[in-house]
């Protein structure tokens, strides 16, 4: 596994931009197996670079450009991808065990077979992410069977308080602590009053006693906000909202 200087790293890093750029003398960054652990690759521009099975434990690769980039295999323990821009890289087998991935884009990323156990995915982009075989954080902030009490910010402020009952399908999301549910009863309002509205559509009442079920529900876990109820377990976070 070779390990490279920081001179010869942004000899390489040159080398790729003037490729990106179609100018003559550029060549595609290949550090394939490298030894970059503790590198600062900080908005760097890696798109469409090949970095499979290169060691980037605790590198930092906030805001950088990886879009379609080839991390297959790559060690990414406790590196930091913050804001990266990971659109359609493959990063099938990588280990991403602790890494910040909070507001990084992964939509269309292949993450098959990818290890993000501890990983912090707040925010990001899954939408179309492959995750089959993945080894998912824990991710699950409602109960998985049972009912519970949980909380929503309705128009003006209101806090409702539901019942999601035992029967309803819910699901937590992978980027983030809003969740949501098939159906759900109105146990209260904060004003006390026996009506309020949602937030988002002007014809959509929560009134109290009565059963609120969305047009479409939908279980994807990488997306947050998808049909269905939305919900937060507590009622600190909905007030937050």
């Amino acid at each position: 596994m070779r390990t490279y200087t920081p001179a010869e790293l942004a000899d390489i890093l040159r080398a790729h931009r003037d490729w990106r750029c179609a100018r003559a003398g550029g060549a595609r960054a290949d550090l394939s197996g490298a030894n970059l652990s503790g590198a600062n690759l900080y908005r760097a521009d890696l798109s469409c670079a090949n970095l499979s099975g290169a060691n980037l434990y605790r590198v930092d690769l906030s805001g950088a450009d990886l879009i379609g980039a080839d991390l297959s295999g790559a060690d990414l323990i406790g590196a930091n991808l913050s804001g990266a821009d990971l659109r359609g890289a493959d990063l099938s087998g990588a280990n991403l065990s602790g890494a910040d991935l909070r507001g990084a884009d992964l939509s269309g990323a292949n993450l098959y077979g990818a290890a993000l156990r501890g990983a912090d995915l707040s925010g990001a982009n899954l939408y179309g992410a492959a995750l089959r075989g993945a080894d998912l954080p824990d991710f699950s902030v409602c109960p998985e069977a049972g009912s519970f009490t949980a909380f929503k910010k309705l128009r003006g402020g209101v806090i409702a308080t539901l019942e999601i009952p035992a029967e309803a399908r819910r699901t937590s999301s992978l980027v983030g602590r809003k969740c949501r549910a098939e159906f759900a009863r109105v146990l209260a309002l904060s004003t006390g009053e026996r009506s309020g509205y949602s937030m988002h559509d002007d014809a959509f009442v929560y009134r109290v006693g009565e059963i609120v079920r969305p047009d479409a529900y939908d279980d994807d876990i990488r997306v947050e906000c998808a049909p269905g109820i939305h919900f937060f377990i507590s009622r600190r976070e909905a007030e937050r909202y």
